[in-house]
């Protein structure tokens, strides 16, 4: 269970990159908490849809969702996570057992590869513990900012924002945190989020982009946030 945290005191001592010049919201502070207001109100306690069992299993399963669904990903490790919950039984399970769990996924090999590594430098340099810091996070195979975010707010309860493709769509369609790359959008909302909505509003941005605000065709004639929200090419629901 992720820790209870002062998200104030958290976003402050969050290492960021150098400052750069970030691009200005489409909307007001009071109109960006509404939207997180309202996302509150359809689920006051969003967890990640990975399933996993502990703080290890978490950095694998994030790990193995790059590129790939996240149900895609629990099929793969449904079966894995019964036999493998720490990185010494993942050492013993080795890569080609490994592959053998999660070929289904994309880029599997590489992953697999990765996947030991990590387990490896998790047994020889941190005793086997998952690192609660994102400097420690990142020296991890395979394991990036967005991940280190994800392990960092769901394991941990620190005030992340985990950028992934419902994320970037969402803060740049809605103007809520505009930007032309993750990082911007990540510093963007770091920068303009309530303290009262850090803990879960990437969790809140992912479900809302995963099955509202979808790539191709969004619903927002079904939108809690349609009158807020700045995209140009609202649709409609069909007749």
């Amino acid at each position: 269970m992720a820790l209870q945290t002062n998200t104030r005191t958290l976003k402050k001592t969050i290492k960021k990159p150098a400052k750069k010049k970030l691009p200005r919201p489409k909307l007001t502070r009071a109109q960006i908490s509404d939207i997180y207001r309202h996302l509150q109100s359809l689920d006051p306690h969003p967890r990640t849809e990975l399933n996993y069992v502990n703080p290890y299993t978490l950095v694998v399963a994030v790990a193995l969702s790059a590129q790939s669904t996240d149900v895609g990903v629990n099929k793969a490790t449904k079966a894995l996570f019964e036999i493998v919950q720490s990185p010494e039984q993942m050492i013993a399970l080795g890569e080609e057992n490994l592959i053998s769990h999660i070929k289904t996924i994309g880029l599997y090999k590489t992953k697999a590869k990765n996947v030991i590594l990590c387990a490896k430098r998790l047994v020889d340099v941190f005793d086997s513990v998952v690192p609660d810091n994102r400097p420690d996070l990142e020296s991890l195979a395979g394991v990036g900012r967005k991940t280190a975010n994800v392990v960092l707010n769901e394991a941990f309860g620190q005030p992340t924002m985990a950028v992934d493709t419902h994320i970037f769509r969402v803060s740049n369609r809605t103007g809520m945190a505009p930007g032309k790359d993750p990082l911007e959008v990540e510093l963007n909302l770091l920068r303009v989020t309530p303290d009262e909505f850090m803990l879960h509003a990437h969790h809140w941005l992912i479900l809302h982009g995963r099955y509202t605000c979808v790539a191709r065709t969004p619903k927002c004639f079904n939108c809690a946030i349609e009158p807020i929200c700045k995209f140009k090419d609202k649709t409609k629901p069909v007749s």
